[in-house]
């Protein structure tokens, strides 16, 4: 996997990855960004957000549940000092369809944070993550 990071200018920089795709990133104003775009940290938390959402989704689906949406909110605390690296990171899972079964939901949630999710595994060795759930049956 490879990505590349250009500085446009200020604080604002275009991340490219190796598919092809591409994502500004900038800081805060008081930063000298002009707020066009995630900070980095965000995009770590993202990332780790759409990693968890995609193997939730894949493993309710060979599960044979009937999911129609999935949304995952998380939330960030950080150090108050530098490094200000993540400290707890929370991750709620909103799932909806019909007919779901609470069991493979919850295993969902655990085989992607135990054992197929690399982003929330890798921040695990170092950041204390929770997990919950909702569903919304249709």
């Amino acid at each position: 996997m490879q990505a590349r990071i250009k500085w446009v200018q200020d604080a604002t920089f275009l991340g490219e990855s190796g598919s092809g795709h591409a994502v500004v990133m900038d800081g805060p104003p008081d930063a000298g960004g002009r707020n066009l775009g995630p900070r980095p940290m965000e995009m770590l938390l993202m990332g780790m957000g759409g990693c968890t959402a995609f193997d939730v989704v894949m493993i309710l689906k060979k599960a044979r549940q009937a999911v129609s949406d999935c949304v995952v909110e998380l939330s960030a605390e950080r150090a108050e000092t530098a490094p200000k690296v993540f400290t707890h990171i929370h991750v709620h899972f909103i799932v909806k369809g019909k007919d779901m079964k609470e069991a493979q939901v919850k295993r969902a949630v655990e085989l992607s944070a135990e054992k197929y999710c690399s982003a929330s595994i890798m921040l695990s060795k170092a950041v204390e993550i929770s997990h919950d759930y909702e569903i919304i049956e249709e």
